[in-house]
């Protein structure tokens, strides 16, 4: 299983060495385009999950390819 997870700057040097003491868990940092990236596809998620419960209204793909 994998986790993301935001920590305060500050904190960083002990988070590492605390999750390097668990031999079953290994930890990457990401890049800044990474977790951006991530960032965007987690909400554009949450939007589609709101649409589908029509909590939000979707928009025509025509209003879409118009704005390109």
């Amino acid at each position: 299983m994998k986790f993301i997870l935001e920590v305060k700057d500050h904190k960083v040097p002990f988070i590492s060495e605390l999750l390097g003491q668990f031999s079953y868990v290994k930890t990457k940092p990401l890049s800044g385009e990474k977790a951006e990236a991530i960032q965007s596809i987690q909400q554009a998620v949450l939007e589609m999950n709101e649409v589908k419960l029509g909590k939000r209204k979707a928009r025509p793909i025509e209003d879409l390819l118009n704005e390109l």
